[in-house]
């Protein structure tokens, strides 16, 4: 390796040595460090070689290369990038995971670096492309494919471009669309939101409008009208197209396939771990990627080698292009590919990422939030002194398992836990200006019986329904308590025994003695950690060789208690064992005994003087977090990493595992069907299980199961949490649309899979109405497979329906006073005055035919609530419910019909704003002070003030 790296091209010379992304082009076949400024940009006609460090164990680094080869690169440039990319190994050491990245499809892993997207370009270095400072704006259509990391591909700027099932993105000098095919996917038009979030940023300073055109929905025109003259005038579109893009690889049962001399040999044993010969490389085929694996003392020619042979394999088998290759060095396999092999002993590979990459990031949240982080450098483990507690000054309830029901604890024993029995505890609190919080867990001693510990899950679960899914809902075993459960009780023991029926008969049954705590015997408890959050007590054997110098213990002999110091011992320690005595005996005189001065009464209680450890047994809290969706494969759990993962990667339709190797979180978005959520448990259990044997993770690690919209503190700590992005309310999409627009817009989203879109002004009018109904008439008829909103989404939903509608009105009175006796809609030529500045509109097409059935529509939408009776009544009455300004203004309304309880309430406006609506006058009257003054206060105490006048 030494020689390899004394040759080793210049461009290379001290790479690796931070943490992040550096990126070459190939020129003229030699590769050029890329500018920071286009990081991003990857142009089709060139190859580039990504390096991507990250901090491993012990202070070591771990590598992913990756050479991403243009559609347009040349079969020579292409081989460069390859060779390049052994020799950038080569200069790291030869313990690089490569990647082979083909434009359109590129790995997960690769596109993260790049989030929200990478900007695929024409041209290339060996065509003589223009600098970006010299490059003119192009209009450039994309389509935009992916729900957590995007695949951008630029399409011809042309009608027949354009389908049903796909999101597409216009990018013009001045204004960005979105149109939105009709079948296409929630998921992906959120995303495609963060892109045009991205473009604007990126290539537009900011200052560009955004406009969110729905295929086939006819909302208002303007917008629309100026989307289908930059492409020639509106006409149908057509239907997809498949074509390669589009054909997905199936995964396939895994294969292994020996590498001798570039030659493939199919072994044909049990995938087993032992079959990989560290001085060999292998093949592993899972027909949707190819992995090869080499071995820690295989030379760069075998590596070589094996890579050339895998890109034969796939042109001998015709496969697709999107089949990826990755290689990989043993000892850095990742889970995707351990998972394969139906043996794979636990604790001989390195993994493949480090602790170190999850102690880092989890230092650098703490900080950010504001915890003393101090005396956490990059090779020492965090050690746990100020993880996330729960807000203190909560109401604590504990429940203890008996039988088919739950028995209080008295608030005086609380904190007192039995090894035989289980627990159900509820601690309910309030953390900063959020409403009211639970944090639910079951508490499973490691004697209980396994019917308690079903029973505790079923009336747990039964607790979490009653409370409508809010609270964080634990699975903690004994022994594993995390630092938030050790916090709530002060102190907290973990006594011998149990007290519970169930405990008492498995005792009987099976003829054992009952070593059950009871006042007066004989027990030994160790008194460890003086933090809030480590200051366990635990019962141990009442015998000398369990006492340590390191810790305190109580020594509860009849009705005398010591308290034995360990040399070793703080004053903190010693003041805590005494707090710990009074807990456990109230009332009772301690006898104080330091190590080395006992007397033979204290050594008679523990059977006589035995040796005991001097040195301390530490356990520091190694955390190593990742994110994972997952699905079910013949009913075996298949998960999938989220790279780079961040607090958008939480969608509401999904359920997401998150694994920090010190717990495991089950999160649970709002849309998902409520069948689905009650499943999280049984789906942690698995992944706890598949970890388990493939990880070596614990069997016995807190499991949680966290709702959207109810995330503790100890959950949020590991992304850069945004309070208002987490309590957005619809569904992907329309939480990323209100989010862009800074106000609780509410996209109406179509379900509608016709591919009709000949709808006229008319039948604008009929939408809107029917989409009024359906606001208020939830149980209306809708089509199968709408996501059902949450209840708290239902007014920003009807203020949406009735602003479209008033939309549609005012824009047909305008019409009718304009002299045309006809009915027919066209979009009209927009003024330059038309749409303000940054702000985003939803949009649709419009033709000039109105459908019988589309009056019907619209008969039934107006008969469907009572408060439209019919359709002229309901212009007016909407008209004069909104009062528009007659210059576009915003209306004010009356206090008394703006407050939360008013008798005659205001319809169509956004209820989160009630506030807004009031005139300047009225509002000084209400609030006590002027707009300005109100708005530049904190959000928490504008809503504090809004309560308190019924405007919340």
């Amino acid at each position: 390796m030494s020689n390899s790296v004394k040759n080793s091209d210049p461009a290379f010379q001290g790479v690796g040595q931070r943490v992040g992304t550096e990126i070459w082009r190939i020129e003229n076949f030699q590769p050029v460090p890329l500018a920071k400024s286009d990081y991003g940009k990857f142009y089709s006609g060139d190859s580039y070689i990504v390096l991507q460090t990250t901090p491993g164990k012990g202070g070591a680094y771990l590598y992913d290369i990756h050479f991403w080869i243009g559609q347009d690169t040349s079969q020579d440039e292409a081989g460069t990038a390859a060779i390049k990319t052994v020799e950038l190994d080569a200069v790291l050491g030869g313990r690089a995971v490569q990647h082979r990245e083909l434009q359109g499809y590129e790995s997960d892993k690769f596109l993260s670096y790049f989030k929200p997207c990478i900007i695929p370009l024409e041209g290339g270095f060996a065509s003589g492309f223009k600098k970006p400072e010299e490059e003119k704006f192009e209009t450039r259509l994309y389509i935009c494919r992916g729900k957590r990391v995007v695949r951008m591909k630029q399409v011809p700027f042309a009608r027949s471009s354009l389908n049903h099932d796909d999101v597409f993105i216009l990018d013009t000098i001045k204004k960005i669309y979105q149109f939105n095919g009709a079948n296409s996917n929630i998921q992906e038009r959120a995303k495609a939101l963060e892109v045009i979030q991205h473009l604007k940023d990126k290539y537009h300073e900011g200052k560009c409008d955004v406009a969110i055109i729905d295929d086939g929905k006819l909302v208002a025109e303007s917008d629309s009208g100026e989307f289908w003259v930059l492409f020639g005038g509106f006409a149908p579109i057509g239907k997809k197209t498949i074509s390669e893009d589009d054909v997905v690889p199936e995964a396939t049962p895994a294969k292994l396939y020996s590498i001798d001399d570039g030659q493939l040999k199919l072994e044909e044993d049990t995938l087993s771990k032992a079959l990989l010969e560290n001085n060999k490389c292998y093949l592993l085929d899972c027909g949707s990627e190819i992995f090869v694996w080499v071995g820690r003392v295989t030379q760069v020619e075998d590596r070589k080698a094996a890579s050339k042979a895998a890109e034969e394999f796939i042109a001998n088998e015709n496969r697709s292009k999107a089949t990826r290759i990755s290689q990989i060095i043993q000892g850095h396999e990742p889970h995707s590919f351990k998972s394969k092999f139906e043996l794979w002993p636990v604790g001989t590979g390195t993994g493949n990422s480090g602790g170190e990459d999850g102690r880092g990031k989890v230092a650098a949240l703490l900080k950010q939030q504001g915890v003393d982080v101090k005396g956490i450098s990059k090779n020492s483990p965090i050690n746990e002194e100020v993880p996330p507690l729960l807000e203190s000054g909560g109401k604590l309830e504990v429940w203890r398992i008996n039988g088919s029901a739950k028995t209080p604890v008295p608030k005086e024993e609380i904190g007192k836990f039995y090894s035989g029995d289980c627990y159900i505890v509820l601690y309910t609190y309030h953390s900063g200006e959020k409403k009211e919080e639970y944090f639910l867990s079951c508490w499973m001693g490691k004697d209980s019986v396994q019917n308690d510990q079903m029973m505790s899950t079923r009336l747990a679960n039964t607790m979490w329904n009653s409370l409508k899914g809010r609270p964080v809902q634990g699975r903690i075993i004994e022994g594993k308590e995390p630092p938030q459960f050790i916090a709530l009780f002060q102190p907290m023991i973990v006594l011998k025994g149990g007290i519970s029926s169930g405990y008492k008969k498995f005792i009987a049954e099976k003829n054992l003695n009952d070593e059950t705590y009871t006042s007066d015997g004989i027990a030994l408890i160790r008194v460890s950690g003086t933090s809030v959050h480590n200051n366990k007590a635990v019962q141990v054997d009442a015998v000398s060789k369990s006492l340590s110098s390191t810790d305190c213990f109580l020594l509860q002999s009849g009705n005398s208690l010591f308290t034995w110091h360990g040399n070793s011992t703080t004053f903190e320690q010693q003041q805590w064992a005494a707090k710990v005595a009074e807990f456990l005996k109230p009332g009772v005189v301690l006898k104080h005994v330091k190590e080395g001065t006992e007397s033979s009464a204290f050594w008679f209680a523990l059977g006589g003087k035995q040796n005991f450890t001097t040195k301390k047994l530490t356990q520091d809290i190694i955390r190593d977090p990742h994110l994972y969706t997952f699905s079910f494969n013949e009913g075996k759990l298949e998960v999938t990493e989220v790279y780079n993962f961040s607090q958008d990667d939480l969608l509401t339709e999904d359920i997401l595992i998150l694994d920090t190797q010190a717990e495991v979180f089950v999160w649970v978005g709002q849309s998902v069907d409520s069948k689905e959520k009650q499943k999280a448990f049984d789906i942690g259990h698995k992944y706890i299980e598949l970890a388990a044997s493939l990880e070596g993770l614990s069997p016995d690690l807190p499991l949680y199961k966290v709702t959207e919209g109810n995330e503790p503190c100890f959950f949020t700590t590991y992304f850069s949490w945004d309070g208002p992005k987490a309590m957005a309310q619809g569904n992907s999409f329309q939480k990323k649309l209100s989010l862009l627009v800074g106000t609780a817009v509410q996209a109406s989203e179509s379900n509608d899979k016709s591919n009709n879109s000949n709808h006229s002004g008319p039948t604008q009018r009929a939408s809107a109405l029917a989409a009024l109904s359906s606001a208020f008439n939830p149980s209306s008829k809708t089509k199968t497979g709408a996501p059902k909103p949450s209840r708290s989404g239902q007014g920003s939903q009807r203020a949406a329906a009735v602003a479209a509608l008033s939309s549609v009105l005012t824009a047909e009175q305008r019409k009718r006073s304009d002299t045309s006796p006809a009915r027919i809609s066209r979009s009209p030529s927009p003024g330059p005055d038309t749409t303000a500045s940054d702000t985003v509109k939803t949009k649709s097409a419009s033709t000039e035919v109105r459908n019988p059935e589309e009056i019907s529509t619209e008969k039934e939408a107006v008969e469907g609530d009572r408060s439209i009776t019919e359709s002229n009544g309901a212009d007016s009455e909407v008209i004069q419910d909104l009062k528009m300004d007659e210059d576009g203004g915003q209306s004010t309304f009356n206090y008394e019909r703006l407050k939360a309880k008013s008798s005659n309430p205001i319809r169509g406006i956004d209820y989160k704003r009630r506030e807004a609506y009031l005139s300047d006058a009225e509002f000084q009257t209400v609030l006590g002070m002027t707009k300005e003054a109100f708005y530049r206060q904190p959000k928490w105490k504008q809503d504090m003030q809004k309560r308190k006048v019924d405007l919340f």
